[in-house]
């Protein structure tokens, strides 16, 4: 159950009288998890909890629902008609001039934008600023503590070990003359990853090979893989989490050569994209250092622009980096300002993704991809092994 003083330590410090939880149709998952409350019971009237800054929480359900927010601490309203809701959904913000709700100005931040726009004029036209709860959002639901970050990286030993095992096996059948797949190097990466107690939730990884590369969530099956041969160029994007309920997701992607001497424009586009990931990396670590605020946006700006200068910015056709957590995409800041703006904070206990990358269409592709988390210390650490240069299979 969520520690109510907590919540109000981190409403006071960001000068708001309250945070406005409030679902219908069971929209907002959110809510649900961050509060404690049981999600799969299904919600047919509008509830409101208000945790103030100071003070009881206070509650307002509908007659019909009546124990719906029951397992919650505060005073609970009951309204019938839609009057009387409007009505009481005043008497409780009473006191109250700045609350936050699941709510993002201009959509910037979809991931957080649950609450519907009549619903932020209702609040409105009580007299009552609204705001983005997105930063109390990922103070609650990304933060990981020690014994989390302890999974990620136990899950980050065995998926660095089984992206070696991989390119391994793709070495081993290429020197034999045998015939390999994209699919089957990536059915060998799910057996090795049930192998280790790890699991990728039945979303598998990526193995692509040359314009296949270039799809950025290409997925391979029996019936459109390519065979493996000399001169391919290969990439594989892999991510799993210890298979139990405080698994936190490690999420990499390597690329490789089959041969020595890869095509010059092949080289460059890695190495650019890996120049990216390092700009990135280095940009966070200078902000944490110097004690400045850095925001999600920035970094994407940082490594985007690296690619841009070398006049391959129309081919990073997504955002940098995404949030880490129980799910491989997490709900704390991602690393973009291409898709959406994300303007929330990085701050310590999050744990996210930089992946710049080039997609030639029809011809190859390149990513890099390596994790990095937060601690509290405020040092920017990454996990496990960061490519520096193409893997060579000769």
């Amino acid at each position: 159950m969520i520690d109510i003083k907590l919540v109000q330590q981190e409403i006071r410090k960001r000068g708001m009288d309250g945070w406005l939880f409030y679902d219908f149709h069971n929209r907002d998952a959110m809510a649900y998890r961050i509060l404690g409350l049981e999600f799969n019971k299904f919600t047919s009237r509008r509830w409101y909890y208000l945790i103030p800054a100071q003070g009881e929480p206070r509650k307002l359900v509908s007659g019909v629902e009546s124990s719906k927010l029951d397992p919650l601490q505060g005073q609970k309203i009951i309204y019938r008609s839609w009057r009387e809701q409007h009505r009481l959904l005043k008497e409780l913000l009473k006191g109250c001039t700045k609350i936050a709700m699941q709510y993002s100005p201009t959509n910037n931040i979809p991931y957080i934008s649950m609450v519907d726009a009549g619903t932020i004029e209702l609040i409105r036209s009580l007299g009552v600023e609204v705001v983005s709860s997105a930063d109390l959002v990922q103070i609650f639901e990304a933060i990981i503590d020690e014994k989390g970050y302890q999974a990620h990286l136990q899950a980050g030993l065995k998926v660095q070990k089984i992206k070696d095992e991989a390119f391994d096996f793709i070495g081993h059948k290429i020197r034999r003359g045998e015939r390999v797949t994209e699919y089957e190097v990536q059915q060998f990466i799910i057996k090795r990853f049930k192998e280790e107690g790890l699991t990728d939730d039945g979303d598998h990884p990526i193995v692509a090979i040359n314009d296949h590369a270039a799809d950025p969530h290409f997925e391979p099956k029996g019936q459109n893989t390519y065979t493996i041969k000399k001169d391919d160029k290969l990439l594989i994007d892999l991510w799993a989490r210890l298979d139990r309920e405080d698994g936190i997701y490690y999420d990499i992607t390597w690329c490789g050569f089959i041969g020595n001497d890869p095509p010059a424009r092949y080289r460059e586009i890695f190495e650019t994209v890996r120049n990216a990931r390092n700009a990135g990396r280095d940009f966070v670590r200078q902000k944490f250092i110097r004690g400045e605020k850095c925001f999600g946006y920035e970094v994407d700006d940082v490594c985007r622009g690296v690619i841009t200068k070398a006049g391959y910015g129309e081919y990073f056709v997504h955002r940098t980096g995404h949030s880490i957590g129980h799910e491989v995409h997490g709900n704390g800041v991602n690393i973009d300002n291409f898709e959406t703006k994300d303007e929330r904070e990085l701050v310590p206990g999050i744990c996210f993704s930089l992946e710049p990358a080039i997609y030639l269409p029809g011809e190859m592709g390149a990513r890099s991809e390596v994790n990095v988390f937060i601690a509290k210390e405020r040092e920017v650490i990454v996990a496990g092994k960061e490519q520096e240069e193409l893997i060579l299979i000769y």
